[in-house]
């Protein structure tokens, strides 16, 4: 299309009205609406596309970074909420100002110019932003009266006396080194999920316009517009269970229990697989009263004393349905770390009343991989802060387990402006489609991760919402791994559906490719080890798992459709 007074077009006149042609036809078939619409359950939805003649061609819905706080208290809810309406606010008024006037006339298919065009608006704004808060912060001070000079500190207190009998350089007790304050957390501009909405649409519109899924677009864009022969699933992280600090059980540590189903398995046939062990989740707890609710993230919460709980539960019910942990499926904790620091003592509070200093849940973490071999994977063990430990605990596990960064790692933008991604010290980071991110940060963030041999694990947000792009993007990206959370609630039964549909797309095509390193068979030999020791264990003394009984808070349901 061209603008008036000439400009960029997007082919000859003839190839300019098919395309408006295609443009109509879906507009009608799917009356999809004319105008963008506000906030939707935490979520902005946006109906930009406006790229062929003012046609809205597709719409996309983008999830904000607002974390999800079970138990909130009303005045911090209030004020996030009111902190969110902001942000879509802005986000609609970029998009339907500026943002729309920038794009006009552009191709879509040309992805990087757009992406290119969104970040330097995007730049602009975070410079405003600045100047404005430095001007504030000058009248701010303009106003203040000229204060008294400081008073001195006091004089250090006198050295300790030495105690009786006491040998020179001895300490009574050891004392330890003091923890790493809090980072300031990322700050987020408000409005920039616009950018990310947009590149999306962009994208989605392409794809559509052309006829294409929009996994094989992002294929595209990733391989430098080379098709590949083949694409590969990702693997399927799912949320069995949670137990962390929103639980009313003592136990902190586990935020959600993961299961990832071998690698040779169809993803039909993991989903098939979890289904039923979700089944017996849901039997078991209504069969022993254990309170239980289901969470944000899709799966149930359950309420836990110890560590041993939940991964006796999961192993008992692979035991009654005939399956082996560490050979059909294995386990993934995410400790989520950053939620269990008490800053007034200094520690992790792992179980309620039980406190570990950095070091020690060093030496936690390699017991429970020896004690449970099928766990492969160790999710934000640690603050990002605590990067001597994140060494440490890489050198001690990196060969029998991934250590991954999730809430500890950076965001997109900060990674690729500083190109590392090596802190905190890991195998792998989780990646999320939010904010400013745009198809081409995407893009380049995964072909960073790769270069690294680090592993990709694409996530879903906390406050998720219907759409299912995110599936297209992370089969089209070529990630190891995929974290939608569990299998249910609608926003994400809706994601495992669209997975479903593309693996059946890619068999009817002979375009479903294996990727060797989607494996991790050199966990195996480790885990065997462990597995025996464990056995022999057990057939000493049998574990049997035992869950605090309470009346149920909220009934649990399972709705994960095989599509």
């Amino acid at each position: 299309m061209e603008e008036e007074g000439g400009g960029r077009s997007c082919g000859t006149t003839r190839e300019l009205q098919k395309l408006k042609q295609q443009a109509m036809e879906y507009y009608r078939e799917n009356d999809v609406p004319r105008r963008l619409e506000e906030l939707l359950n935490s979520t902005f939805y946006l109906q930009p596309a406006d790229v062929y003649g003012h046609l809205n061609v597709c719409s996309v819905v983008i999830s904000t970074h607002f974390e999800v706080h079970e138990n909130a208290l009303p005045e911090l809810a209030e004020a996030e909420e009111a902190e969110r309406a902001s942000a879509v606010s802005t986000a609609v008024q970029w998009v339907n100002s500026t943002i729309t006037h920038e794009l006009q006339g552009m191709a879509p298919s040309d992805q990087a110019e757009v992406d290119h065009l969104l970040r330097i608006f995007f730049a602009s704004k975070v410079q405003e932003d600045k100047e404005r808060k430095e001007l504030e912060k000058s009248l701010e001070y303009s106003t203040v009266p000229t204060l008294l000079p400081p008073v001195p500190p006091p004089p250090p207190p006198p050295p300790p006396t030495k105690k009786k009998g006491q040998k020179p350089g001895r300490k009574d007790t050891i004392t330890e080194k003091p923890i790493a304050p809090a980072e300031p957390v990322e700050p987020v501009l408000s409005g920039s999920m616009a950018i990310g909405a947009v590149s999306l649409a962009v994208a989605k519109a392409c794809a559509m316009l052309l006829n294409k899924p929009l996994y094989l677009s992002i294929a595209l864009l990733k391989h430098n517009q080379e098709q590949p022969t083949t694409l590969s699933m990702p693997l399927l992280m799912v949320s069995l269970v949670s137990c962390g600090k929103s639980s009313s059980g003592k136990l902190n540590l586990m935020k959600e229990v993961i299961c990832i189903p071998h690698p040779e398995l169809t993803t039909k046939q993991g989903v098939e697989m979890l289904m039923e062990i979700q089944k017996h989740i849901n039997k078991i707890i209504e069969m022993q009263q254990i309170t239980g609710k289901m969470s944000h993230l899709g799966c149930l919460t359950i309420n836990c004393d110890s560590i041993e709980q939940p991964l006796l539960l999961i192993q008992e019910i692979c035991a009654n349905l005939g399956l082996e942990l560490g050979t059909n499926l294995h386990l993934a904790i995410n400790c989520a770390g950053h939620e269990l620091m008490d800053y007034n003592k200094g520690k992790y509070e792992v179980i309620m009343g039980t406190y570990k200093n950095a070091a020690e849940m060093v030496d936690l973490y390699v017991d429970l991989i020896k004690k449970y071999p099928s766990i492969i994977a160790l999710i934000d063990p640690f603050r990002k802060e605590d990067s001597e430990q994140w060494d440490s605990i890489y050198h001690a596990l990196g060969s029998r387990c991934y250590i991954i960064a999730g809430t500890a790692s950076k965001s997109i933008s900060k990674l690729l402006e500083q190109g590392n991604i090596s802190i905190p010290k890991s195998n792998g980071l989780i990646i999320k489609h939010t904010n400013q991110t745009t198809m081409s940060d995407l893009v380049e963030i995964t072909n960073l991760i790769d270069s690294k041999k680090h592993i990709t694990v694409f996530g879903s947000t906390e406050g998720e919402s219907s759409d299912d792009s995110l599936v297209d993007l992370a089969v089209g990206l070529g990630v190891r791994f995929i974290k939608l959370g569990g299998l249910s609630r609608g926003e994400r039964v809706t994601k495992y559906n669209r997975l479903l549909t593309i693996e059946e797309e890619l068999v009817q095509n002979g375009t479903l490719g294996f990727k060797e390193e989607h494996t991790f068979f050199y966990f195996n030999e480790e885990a065997e080890k462990a597995a025996e020791a464990l056995q022999a264990a057990v057939a000493r003394e049998p574990l049997v798992p035992t869950f605090p009984t309470q009346g149920v808070e909220e009934s649990a349901e399972t709705g994960a459709s095989s599509g």
